[in-house]
């Protein structure tokens, strides 16, 4: 008779801290925005909602390892925050104002001027999005606000030092105090006055949950957010640019599933395309061909266009170059850019070769953008200009900052 098995070890101490560290995490990430946003509503201080929401986080940090998530953490969180900015108000001595301030904590009837948005969060990027505010300023802070992005990130996904957006973002609050801008329901004849900067918010907030510029991957918390906003933007206003911005997110994150493998980013040529959310994909193509019946293009719905080629491909080696170059084409004519120019060129390389391409890349001046290096290097890779290629795997290396990203690039070099 065979001996009886021996004990289980189960989780140790410390195994089960991470897991309820990164749990932790995942729920901060997932309800910062909405904690933030109903704080605003209720206080009208942006400064006053973000530090009394960092409070709460630390609460969070601090409690729920030892007594455990609660069932609810987004009310729990919201809840406390509340309590916090009471605390803050009241120990500050202007007792009147800030009494009365408080007082809205406690009131949770909604706001009496609804308008034709009932979110708090899209309210929080419609009232970001105000003409008051430069462009680059109202994405910047409504990023900082809803995403909960670290200055960090923001500055990255807009190719800046640091500092300066540190600057600007610090700018844009101090011009809402001054002002005197409101925390308001945009009015139905303000919202498309606003819709460019509220679509551009949307997408940068899906772009780094589509690929975090720092951190160990990819952040669905974000992309999904992303999705959720612009799928009710969508139902607010009849326009073909956000549905555009949708289908494009939509056929983005259907290849979610096939995008990393043991930690690493797998590209689009690698992916297993059974992994890919088939629902998604059907809904972001019947998007796409109800805009192509409007016959008024943008440069989302272009955007979409292309990657509905890439996803139309059973294969890799199916897709339709000589279309996705036609459409950089017209997304280059309404947006030019040389990051659309530095994607069209990897798209030329499939069409004409990769030393046509890399002649494109070299023109451009994109030092400073990890994709840019990337995209060199395996051009440099396909010509057998190995030393070349690995001297720009690692000056990408040293750009990116995303876990995922650096083990694919670091194979990549390795297998020189």
């Amino acid at each position: 008779m065979p001996d009886s098995p021996g004990p289980v070890a189960g989780p140790s101490r410390d195994q089960l801290d991470a897991t309820i560290a990164d749990r932790i995490t995942e729920i901060v990430r997932a309800e910062h925005g909405r904690v933030v946003a109903t704080l605003i509503r209720r206080l009208g201080d942006i400064d006053l909602a973000e530090d009394a929401a960092a409070d709460a986080l630390v609460t969070a940090l601090e409690r729920w390892p030892a007594d455990g998530i609660p069932p609810n953490p987004g009310a729990w969180l919201t809840t406390t925050a509340g309590n916090k900015a009471i605390d803050r108000i009241r120990r500050e001595n202007k007792r009147d104002a800030k009494y009365a301030e408080a007082a809205m904590l406690t009131d949770d009837t909604p706001p009496p001027d609804h308008g034709p948005v009932e979110d708090d969060r899209l309210r929080l990027i419609f009232t970001c999005c105000h003409p008051a505010l430069a462009p680059e300023n109202r994405v910047a802070l409504t990023l900082r606000l809803l995403g909960g992005l670290t200055v960090a990130e923001i500055a990255h996904a807009f190719l800046v030092p640091e500092t300066t957006m540190a600057q600007r973002i610090t700018r844009s609050k101090q011009k809402i105090k001054n002002a005197k801008i409101p925390y308001r329901v945009p009015r139905a004849e303000d919202l498309r006055a606003r819709l460019d900067g509220v679509l551009a918010v949307l997408y940068l907030i899906f772009n780094e949950g589509y690929l975090a510029s720092e951190g160990e991957g990819l952040r669905a918390d974000l992309s999904t957010e992303a999705v959720r906003l612009t799928r009710q933007l969508a139902a607010l206003v009849d326009d073909p640019e956000v549905a555009g911005l949708l289908a494009l997110m939509l056929l983005t994150e259907a290849r979610r599933p096939a995008r990393t493998a043991d930690g690493a980013l797998v590209t689009l040529d690698e992916q297993d395309r059974s992994l890919w959310d088939a629902t998604l994909v059907d809904e972001g193509h019947r998007l796409v061909r109800r805009c192509l019946t409007t016959n008024r293009p943008g440069p989302y719905q272009v955007q979409a266009a292309i990657n509905a080629v890439h996803t139309d491909a059973l294969d890799a080696s199916m897709t339709d170059w000589a279309q996705v170059v036609q459409l950089y084409d017209q997304l280059l004519a309404l947006q030019p850019s040389p990051i659309v120019e530095l994607n069209r060129a990897v798209a030329v390389a499939e069409l004409d070769g990769p030393e046509v391409a890399l002649s494109i890349v070299d023109r451009l001046d994109l030092a400073a953008y990890h994709p840019w290096h990337v995209a060199r290097a395996e051009l440099l890779r396909r010509m057998h200009r190995y030393d070349e290629a690995r001297a720009a795997y690692d000056r990408a290396l040293e750009l990116t900052g995303n876990e995922a990203e650096r083990a694919h690039l670091t194979g990549r070099r390795d297998s020189l």
